[in-house]
């Protein structure tokens, strides 16, 4: 009996004889926003075929792949659905970013070693073009926030370089993409910092105070060295050895102390 009841209701499903209620579209809340929160940005660190075929067939994914010569724009994976590029990954507390973000993978050969260690490679400026347009066109549809615009190196620092010292950061701030040091109030606390440098559980509460996921240990261990890397290689990419310095602490500062409210 229950056998026959299955294939009735599956034969009046198929003809359209079960009543569904219809959807009622009249009404939109206005406590909504898209579910991308976040963009985030990467190189390949391959070459092109290597990198397209570990997108498009591997464990990983990206929404876009940039391709440097001929430059190209592709589109991998549809914006409303999550690509698995960001990997264990926090940025002010919020973890697991594939599921809140759109990645896009920028053809760049990255780290390799060169004759005298790692070395970085530039990104021709017609595929940057490429990628601001992009990025510009993400924004608007998504309405991201500038401090959400990232570097896998952010989300990720105790693993991943990329987009690496080579990438033009500063060209996004110029664009009004990004948020940057004010060069001038740098330059003020860079003095203050040369007469006494912080001490280590300063760096980590401010490194901490602007996004990254990092243990407040109060001692210069490895870890905090490798993401006070990650954050000169952004903001200081002519040296970014981890060893806290006065620059350093000047651009962390001004980064992370909000703006004084007009009287």
């Amino acid at each position: 009996m229950r056998r026959n009841l299955w294939g009735l209701l599956l034969l009046l499903a198929a003809t359209g004889c079960v009543h569904r209620p219809s959807i009622n579209h009249s009404y939109r809340a206005k406590s909504q926003d898209s579910r991308a929160q976040f963009l985030i940005l990467h190189f390949t660190g391959g070459t092109w075929e290597t990198s397209l075929n570990i997108l498009t067939e591997g464990p990983v994914s990206s929404h876009y792949l940039v391709r440097d010569n001929p430059v190209q724009v592709y589109q991998l994976v549809d914006e409303n659905q999550r690509a698995y590029h960001a990997g264990q990954s926090s940025w002010k507390g919020q973890t697991q970013l594939n599921a809140a973000s759109i990645g896009i993978e920028i053809q760049n050969p990255g780290d390799t070693e060169g004759p005298d260690g790692i070395e970085y490679h530039a990104y021709p400026k017609e595929q940057m073009d490429a990628v601001i347009h992009l990025v510009k066109g993400i924004v608007a549809r998504h309405g991201i926030l500038p401090e959400r615009i990232l570097g896998h190196s952010d989300i990720a620092p105790m693993r991943k370089v990329d987009p690496g010292p080579t990438f033009p950061w500063k060209r996004l701030a110029e664009e009004g993409l990004i948020p940057w040091p004010d060069a001038a109030a740098v330059a003020e606390r860079h003095g203050r910092y040369e007469t006494a440098l912080p001490d280590a559980a300063w760096f980590q509460s401010r490194l901490a105070q602007h996004g990254f996921a990092i243990q407040e240990t109060g001692e210069l261990d490895a870890a905090t060295q490798q993401i006070l890397a990650a954050f000169q290689m952004k903001y200081r990419p002519s040296r970014y050895d981890g060893i806290p310095d006065a620059e350093t602490a000047a651009l962390l500062d001004v980064m992370t102390t909000p703006p004084a409210k007009a009287p």
